[in-house]
């Protein structure tokens, strides 16, 4: 019988981890939160991919049934709910937790805050449109600023739901962008120039996820950046230090 990893997260990391893996004998599951982040995966013959959101009793259920060898925690360094209950259904099951984390961006000419609340208060002191790339989840949060429906253009992910979400939320459709990212500094400016944006609102999504050239692309556009902090990056390991300990552990296993 294989040994059983299980990888939590869509993000390109989680992705890189997948291909690294494909090679060894190793029964690898993987859980995403939606149909779309299952969709970014390609099939590998070890891998089977799971799109269903759990909470710790279907986590704690899913450690009991499969009894993985490693948990390797893939999600998004904002994802930090799911990252505190993963790490508690493995304290309560036992299992060994691998936490991947994603470097932070280099520092630049930016504005930092704390919270989504913060960004929305700064905002609010502030006049001039908004170019917004923090995705849909905190869609509401911006709600709160003033002449949001006119100042704010909006890139999220192309989902149905995210669309439904922003225009339930009574964000102009012309205002709206649903693409797949990371974006090239280039396209980050035309977006910024076509929007007449003066800001653009961002988290720190480090190197894998555009998080430099979205700076770039601000200074040259003329628009200041404003960043969404992270709140107390927890302890882990990069890709490569996490690939090479599961290859040196299982790349020698019989089946």
């Amino acid at each position: 019988m294989k040994p059983v990893i299980w990888l939590i997260g869509g993000t390109s990391e989680g992705r890189r981890l997948i291909k690294e893996l494909a090679g060894l004998p190793v029964q690898l599951y993987v859980s995403v939160a939606t149909e779309y982040g299952a969709s970014l995966i390609e099939p590998q013959d070890n891998t089977i991919v799971m799109a269903e959101r759990m909470d710790l009793a279907a986590m704690k259920a899913f450690l009991k049934e499969k009894q993985p060898e490693y948990v390797v925690d893939a999600t998004h360094p904002y994802a930090t709910v799911v990252t505190a209950t993963v790490q508690q259904a493995c304290t309560e099951e036992n299992c060994k937790y691998l936490r991947l984390v994603r470097p932070q961006g280099e520092a630049g000419d930016y504005i930092t805050v704390h919270d989504f609340g913060e960004a929305v208060e700064l905002l609010n002191h502030l006049e001039g449109n908004i170019f917004l790339t923090t995705g849909s989840k905190n869609l509401p949060d911006f709600t709160g600023v003033k002449d949001y429906a006119e100042r704010i253009a909006l890139r999220i992910l192309p989902m149905e739901s995210s669309l439904k979400s922003a225009l339930e939320l009574g964000y102009k459709p012309a205002n709206i962008i649903c693409m797949q990212g990371p974006f090239a500094k280039d396209l980050n400016i035309a977006m910024l120039k076509k929007y007449g944006s003066k800001f653009m609102v961002t988290k720190d999504s480090g190197k894998a996820g555009g998080f430099d050239e979205k700076v770039a692309a601000a200074a040259e556009a003329g628009a200041k950046l404003i960043v969404i902090g992270r709140a107390g990056e927890e302890v882990g390991a990069g890709l490569s230090e996490i690939v090479t300990l599961l290859q040196e552990e299982f790349s020698h296993v019989t089946s």
